[in-house]
């Protein structure tokens, strides 16, 4: 296993082989397949979306008491229908994974999650989580299926190095200097991507982050470096934005820092518990809402409570 330092952070994984449901074999194919299709006409009307994901899903049988069709889900895998686009950041080309919810948009566009990635785990591969895949990877799919029948968008970029590598935001030079990182630049990209409507109808004003290890710490960097950009965050396996594994220093916060919801396996060896402790002690400290949710059965990865506790906390109930 890759140690969790300032050079390197470990994955959330993706997860993969071979599931035993043919036609949800028959799902995941066509979902890559539809991916790799053509770039987002982000001027459709809703029914070309739909008949985009119906040719996308035409071979996969859907549990029709869900309220929406862009996920399949059985015991072994979820598997969700993403959307991609490309962004020029840095001189880089940065894939950028999407997809929003069935059903019209409120007035003013969907709410959207950026949900980042773990070290060396590419985005795409959050989309379908198998149960026995590393780091979680079912609760991670979970996590794009219950945001998504619960009204959110989710986003999810590439880290760099087509998603094998880390975030910038605990990494040196750019911990302290943010500014002068690849992935500031792909913010603003994604940023003026939502603005233009090529993400489809998004709200700008509404956005949310999550991620697991080092893309918790970088939903911690993206509330600190666009204050005022989002609402609430999800840290799951990870602490405050330059933290990293066991070394972590929690600076004093502004009592404008976003509600956070704290996701942590009490077994975690690669990012201590205690460490996502002195960041929810500095926010009791400030005022600031929180929540904290540890399960003692899980290392490092995300927790089954994971979707109904993000979902729950993102809403605000």
């Amino acid at each position: 296993m890759v140690g969790c330092g300032v050079l390197v952070l470990v994955a959330c994984g993706g997860g993969g082989g071979a599931g035993s449901d043919a036609g949800l074999d028959a799902f995941v194919e066509r979902t890559d397949g539809a991916i790799e299709a053509g770039p987002v006409d982000a001027s459709a009307t809703e029914s070309e979306d739909a008949e985009v994901v119906d040719a996308a899903v035409a071979d996969a049988t859907f549990d029709a008491s869900r309220p929406t069709p862009l996920c399949e889900v059985s015991e072994e895998r979820i598997a969700c229908v993403r959307r991609s686009l490309v962004l020029r950041a840095a001189g880089l080309d940065r894939a950028v994974h999407f997809q929003w919810p069935s059903g019209d948009p409120p007035e003013g566009g969907f709410p959207a999650v950026l949900l980042f990635q773990g070290t060396a785990s590419p985005a795409g591969l959050a989309w379908v989580g198998e149960r026995d895949g590393a780091y979680g990877a079912y609760y991670q799919a979970d996590v794009i299926r219950a945001l998504l029948e619960a009204g959110f968008a989710v986003i999810t970029p590439e880290a760099q190095y087509d998603g094998a590598g880390a975030w910038n935001t605990n990494v040196a030079p750019w911990n302290y200097a943010w500014e002068s990182s690849p992935d500031h630049a792909l913010m603003l990209a994604i940023f003026e991507a939502l603005e233009a409507g090529d993400f489809g109808t998004l709200d700008a004003d509404v956005l949310y982050a999550a991620g697991l290890s080092s893309g918790g710490y970088m939903s911690s960097r993206v509330a600190l470096a666009y204050e005022g950009r989002f609402r609430r965050l999800a840290i799951a396996s990870a602490s405050y934005a330059t933290c990293a594994g066991s070394f972590c220093s929690v600076p004093t916060l502004e009592a404008t820092h976003p509600p956070t919801l704290f996701l942590h396996g009490g077994l975690d060896s690669i990012v201590p518990p205690s460490t996502m402790r002195l960041y929810a002690d500095e926010l009791e400290r400030r005022g600031v809402v929180h929540s904290v949710v540890v399960d003692p059965a899980v290392g490092h990865a995300w927790i089954p409570a994971s979707a109904d506790a993000i979902v729950t906390f993102f809403r605000g109930d």
